[in-house]
């Protein structure tokens, strides 16, 4: 099972990425861009994801992913359970939201 404080350590080591706490709920971002974002209880984690890909996502695994909220479903967002991510999936669903938000070169000199 995925935790906040794994998310938290590998978002820690992305260039311009910085946690916050916006209405109780804990949120990553780069600039003002919310990259990843957790639920109250901390069982769902919203992350960027293109819009053109997530219902095949979702339909894949239903258990695992679900889409955002009707009022979110405009942005580039999906929604994961927690309690059913491995830890290496988790790594790479945060990575790719990451590199959505932040600048081409900054993710090449990060990845390079």
């Amino acid at each position: 099972m995925v935790t906040v404080e794994d998310v938290r350590r590998l978002a820690a080591t992305f260039p311009r990425s910085s946690e916050h706490l916006i209405r109780d709920r804990i949120k990553f971002r780069v600039g003002s861009i919310v990259y990843v974002a957790f639920s109250r209880d901390e069982t769902l984690m919203g992350f960027a994801f293109p819009k053109e890909e997530r219902a095949a996502l979702v339909a894949a695994e239903p258990d695992k992913f679900l889409l955002p909220p009707e009022s979110d479903l405009r942005f580039n967002w999906v929604v994961a359970r927690l309690a059913v991510l491995d830890p290496d999936e988790m790594r790479e669903l945060v990575l790719e939201a990451w590199r959505m938000v932040v600048p081409k070169k900054v993710y090449a000199a990060y990845v390079g």
